[in-house]
């Protein structure tokens, strides 16, 4: 297939796309059309066949989607195939959350160590991992092979543990710091402000209120 550039829109899609297409696995559905699976994700038939083309198509005029094999070709665009080392920094409630969230294997997110600055939490364990010292940080990154680093700390000190996880060789951060993060462009931060998403969700009761009648 030839590269092409595909929009950030397009791929916030895909792993909608991987999650309805795995649960209509499990309900036994074999074959779908871009309109039934537009019922299910409310985005338009046209707007998914644009979408798929941009990797191929994979569907067949008159006979629609295979379910399986289109749930397993975009499980390998989003690079699902492969088995991807993360660890998490912070083990306070946010990152023992997350330790907790059993699924990330189900998508081949393997937690391989848990990291804080707190010395009471030294060896305790979650989910059979153990929680580690900052000082280590830097050697067990390069020991074992970790791809992903999550930041459950404080913005206060994200910026320095950040510059600390490029010189150990992550590749990618996904940021629950509320602070923008500097990094070389050869690695990846995805960041959740979780304030801005419920501002947004603020944003959009107000609309709906105002479209109702339901503001005095």
């Amino acid at each position: 297939m030839e590269s092409r550039e595909i929009s950030q829109a397009v791929i916030r899609r895909l792993p909608r796309y991987y999650r309805y297409l795995g649960e209509l696995l499990e309900s036994g559905v074999e074959r779908i059309s871009s309109n039934d699976l537009s019922k299910r994700m409310k985005v338009t038939a046209s707007q998914i066949r644009q979408d798929l083309n941009n990797f191929g198509g994979f569907g067949q005029q008159g006979y629609g989607y295979n379910v399986k094999y289109l749930y397993t070709e975009i499980g390998k665009i989003l690079g699902l195939e492969n088995d991807h080392n993360f660890i998490i920094i912070g083990a306070g409630n946010l990152g023992q959350a997350l330790a907790n969230y059993g699924s990330f294997e189900k998508r081949s997110f393997v937690l391989k160590g848990i990291f804080d600055v707190n010395p009471t939490l030294k060896g305790m364990t979650i989910r059979g991992v153990p929680v580690r010292m900052m000082d280590e940080l830097k050697d067990y990154i390069r020991e074992n092979d970790i791809e992903i680093a999550v930041l459950t700390i404080p913005k206060g000190v994200a910026v320095d543990v950040a510059r600390e996880l490029v010189e150990a060789g992550i590749q990618a951060i996904w940021n629950f710091a509320h602070v923008d993060l500097n990094v070389p462009d050869h690695v990846i931060v995805e960041s959740v402000h979780l304030s801005e998403s419920l501002m947004r969700l603020s944003y959009n009761i107000n609309r709906y209120h105002e479209e109702h009648g339901l503001k005095g």
